[in-house]
């Protein structure tokens, strides 16, 4: 089987799908052939050279795609690239199918296979393909250290001879994986952190980390099966923005990580709140690119509002890209040495599997996600 890994579509991330300390683990695998978009690792500062050392091929971008069974990406494939791979071939990667659902059905017409690693569902024995945690873990760290660059004044409190610096105060809302390492992070840079979900059981996690734990009773809330917070109501929301605005107020960093999966970011911070922060403030939108939940944040810009940065940065693990890459690399490897099947020399779609069943968006021409027929 020869699989192929492709470079990013946009042009900013700087992560890659291969990583030298984790591809051993592909090219030791008997019948497994690895080539690799020519200058896959620039962002991580590793040459093809290096990458050719390991086993691997360097190749064009059309020749990977056109002489692969199987096809490793870290961003949806446009029409021209679906047009050149072969027929039964398979995708893996970050597909982003709810925003690339015209690509997604390409795919199937095309008969096409495609895992979209998003799909992982969240069960102990996948935990190491998770891709949505691993990353989402770099970019609470890399969202601590851009809302740093943009605030005036230093995190820790420090007694200096010329008086005593006070520490910043950060509010973190939102406790998923993001928000739980940006709490941790800022924390480690002598911040006081404050931190609020709507899951009253994440308290004991915010607290564990020596963050206090802001409650706001929003009457009846909880979470899915797969450990995402559930959607709010339009009243809930609208007394969530009221009570933490009072926090934001004596905040000097705020970083939203709220997101629902498949769905538009909620908004939870309004003009009215930013009006009542402190010029010098800084609001981190981490929800940005999937609509954002600051008024008036956009992606990749920094909007100042009567003295308070507004800050969105696309893909913030990118950040960090090569522990990134690292991290991406092993999830996708961690699925494909899970599914291969030595005696066949191919990938065993098993749909009694739940990993396969959650994450196989399209196989033999079908797609299997209701979702998106």
């Amino acid at each position: 089987m020869i699989i192929s890994a492709l470079k990013p579509s946009d042009l900013k991330d700087l992560r890659s799908v291969i990583h030298p300390e984790t591809i051993s683990r592909l090219t030791e695998l008997e019948g497994i052939s690895v080539k690799f978009e020519t200058g896959i690792c620039a962002g991580i500062n590793v040459s093809d050279e290096e990458l050719i050392n390991l086993g691997l091929i360097s190749s064009s971008r059309e020749e990977c795609l056109s002489t692969s069974n199987m096809i490793i990406t870290p961003s949806p494939l446009n029409r021209e690239d679906v047009g050149l791979i072969q027929v039964g071939s398979s995708v893996i990667g970050m597909l982003n199918p709810f925003y690339a659902q015209d690509e997604l059905k390409l795919l199937a017409k095309a008969n096409v296979n495609a895992v979209s690693m998003e799909f992982i569902p969240r069960i102990t024995r996948a935990q190491k393909m998770d891709v949505l945690s691993s990353q989402a873990n770099l970019a609470g760290y890399a969202a601590v250290l851009e809302a740093a660059r943009y605030l005036n004044s230093s995190f820790p409190m420090m007694m200096t001879a010329a008086g005593t610096l006070k520490p910043a105060k950060v509010f973190v809302i939102g406790v998923g994986v993001a928000g739980l390492q940006a709490i941790a992070t800022a924390k480690r840079l002598g911040a006081r952190v404050e931190a609020f979900d709507t899951r009253d059981i994440v308290e004991e996690q915010v607290k564990s980390l020596g963050a206090k734990f802001v409650k706001i009773d929003l009457g009846e809330t909880g979470e899915t099966d797969q450990g995402y917070a559930k959607e709010l109501t339009s009243e809930q929301i609208e007394k969530q923005k009221e009570l933490q605005s009072l926090v934001c107020e004596r905040s000097n960093i705020v970083i939203t990580t709220a997101q629902i999966f498949g769905r538009p970011a909620p908004k939870i911070i309004d003009r009215d709140t930013i009006r009542k922060m402190k010029p010098g403030s800084v609001i981190l939108d981490m929800a940005v690119e999937t609509g954002g939940n600051v008024e008036g944040s956009q992606v990749d810009e920094v909007i100042d509002m009567n003295g308070v940065k507004i800050v969105g940065i696309s893909n913030l693990s990118s950040k960090v890209s090569n522990h990134a890459s690292f991290s991406l690399s092993n999830n996708i490897i961690n699925w494909i040495t899970d599914f291969y099947n030595l005696e066949l020399g191919s990938i065993n779609f098993d749909f009694e599997d739940e990993i396969i069943q959650n994450s196989v968006l399209v196989y033999d021409g079908e797609i299997k996600n209701e979702r998106f027929i």
